[in-house]
């Protein structure tokens, strides 16, 4: 299961971005997983829940945003979804391309910090 590594590196990074903000605590983390970045979602967040033990991240929450995959296709100058198993065919003109414009993004694109205690 490499969502564990995945969900490690991701607490890792986090925990660097909040100490580089003055932040002790974590309380969300959101990343953005494409359909195509081979991760599986549920399983990203059970590793996160496993491997946040014992980090700044402990009491931490996974958000995961799904990002579709879209491909391009130039003659028709239009974006279409590629679908799971991927298929690189315009619906459109019936062209093959090879311009995929998302779904392979594995990124944190926020880190909530946790409540100052009152």
């Amino acid at each position: 299961m490499h969502e564990l590594s995945i969900a490690t590196a991701i607490i890792e990074r986090a925990g660097e971005l909040a100490r580089a903000d003055g932040t002790a605590t974590v309380s969300a983390v959101t990343v953005r997983v494409g359909e195509l970045a081979g991760v599986v979602p549920d399983a990203l967040d059970f590793a996160f829940e496993v491997a946040r033990d014992g980090t700044a991240l402990a009491g931490a929450r996974l958000v995961v945003e799904q990002v579709p995959a879209q491909a391009w296709c130039g003659p028709c100058a239009e974006e279409f979804p590629v679908g799971m198993p991927p298929f690189f065919w315009c619906p459109r003109c019936d062209q093959p391309t090879s311009d995929l414009r998302s779904g392979r993004e594995l990124e944190i694109t926020g880190i909530e910090p946790s409540p100052a205690p009152a």
